[in-house]
């Protein structure tokens, strides 16, 4: 058990340090590139004015962090001119003290209609009846229903068309930020695998994961999965936490925050010593990820890189598609603002993989009552083909290829 189980809590703690003080977040003309391409993509698709909520995109495109609540907050960026905020009006300095792209306020007071007000913006924008709003894909059914009612005869579309262009190829800037937020949650994996021991709970790693998050920098985690034994052969987990004993399964699935942008790496390995069957299905688990990898080429649709990963498990005995035991989702998801985002790896998706895009890769193998191994790793495209943000596990025993 290479890497595993060989040093106390304290001592894992003791060896990570801070990895973002070199680390800048994106700047204001990043922002303002990203509104000129939405603006130019609206341009010419007959978009006259997006609805940014709060939220990620909101974030994206205007460097604004807010959370969505009942009370609206959010933007409109129209085809042409600076991007209108609307905000409740007690907000309004908390909101200048948050935005990077500044623009004109419209406020609205507590018994007002936030809708009425979001009409009246587009009309001092000469945006008529007639016109075409692209609503923030994210944005809750109150809200577009309430500007629905309020501009009756404004023609409401899906705003993903628009957000999904711009944000599902990643700048450099970007993919740096991914990249160092998944080096520090690799470095947290090693510190964790090393402090396992006999009878520590699920409970105790989540809360180690999350000290660990922290030493390297980050506020603590995003999120965190930990499953021992049979609970591993449930991709999100079980309620009640485990115990662990000899065989088990660990698998352990966690992620960060670094301005914004998100890690997201599972490990999977054994705790003792593992059994022909658990080395097995582990090694078409990491074949499998290396058949995706493989097919993810410039030009290939999304869906044949699932399809590489897919039909490997399947000559192996397993599946086929999404049958058990085998694989039962789809392969892999985009990455970015969102732990979930623009383009997934599924099934007949004819998306072409283009540069830019970042995508996890894990095929996650389950044998229903036995145990689950899911090894995630993500990739992004780049003209020459795709590149690991971090390499793949090393084997059951080792999989972090200590020496």
């Amino acid at each position: 058990m290479k890497g595993i189980a060989y040093q106390s809590a304290q001592q894992a703690l003791d060896n990570l340090e801070d990895m973002t003080k070199s680390v800048a977040p994106i700047g204001e003309s990043e922002y303002l590139a990203r509104i000129e391409k939405a603006q130019h993509y609206m341009q010419q698709n007959n978009i006259d004015a997006l609805y940014l909520n709060a939220g990620t995109n909101l974030k994206y495109f205007t460097g604004l962090q807010w959370y969505a609540s009942e009370r609206l907050v959010g933007a409109i960026l129209p085809a042409t001119g600076q991007v209108q905020f609307i905000v409740p009006f007690f907000e309004i300095g908390s909101i200048k003290d948050y935005w990077l792209i500044e623009g004109p306020i419209h406020a609205w007071q507590e018994e007002e209609s936030p809708y009425e007000l979001v009409a009246n913006v587009l009309n001092t924008l000469n945006i008529d009846s007639t016109g075409t709003l692209a609503i923030d894909e994210s944005t809750a059914f109150f809200v577009a229903d309430g500007i629905r009612l309020a501009a009756p005869e404004l023609s409401l579309i899906n705003a993903k068309a628009v957000t999904a262009h711009c944000r599902m190829h990643k700048s450099a800037n970007e993919i740096a930020l991914i990249q160092r937020a998944m080096d520090m949650t690799l470095a947290v994996h090693k510190a964790t695998a090393s402090m396992l021991y006999e009878g520590i709970t699920t409970t105790e790693v989540e809360a180690f994961v999350n000290e660990a998050h922290k030493k390297v920098g980050a506020p603590g985690n995003y999120f965190c999965i930990v499953l021992f034994g049979v609970a591993s052969s449930f991709p999100h987990g079980v309620k009640n936490p485990q115990t662990l004993k000899k065989g088990d399964v660990v698998l352990v699935d966690t992620g960060c925050k670094l301005h914004g942008y998100l890690s997201d790496i599972t490990r999977t390995y054994v705790f003792g010593d593992p059994s022909e069957k658990q080395k097995s299905v582990w090694q078409i688990e990491k074949q499998a990820q290396l058949a995706a990898f493989s097919a993810a080429k410039i030009g290939a649709s999304c869906g044949a890189v699932d399809k590489a990963a897919r039909e490997y498990i399947a000559s192996n005995g397993l599946g086929p598609d999404y049958q058990l035991p085998g694989c039962p989702h789809r392969t892999g998801h985009g990455i970015g603002l969102d732990i979930h985002e623009w383009p997934y790896l599924v099934k007949d998706n004819p998306e072409p993989l283009a540069a830019g895009m970042c995508f996890s890769n894990e095929p996650m193998l389950v044998i229903p009552d036995e145990f689950g191994i899911r090894l995630e790793d993500h990739f992004y495209m780049t003209d020459d083909g795709p590149r690991w943000f971090t390499e793949p596990a090393h084997s059951i025993d080792n999989p972090f290829g200590v020496e």
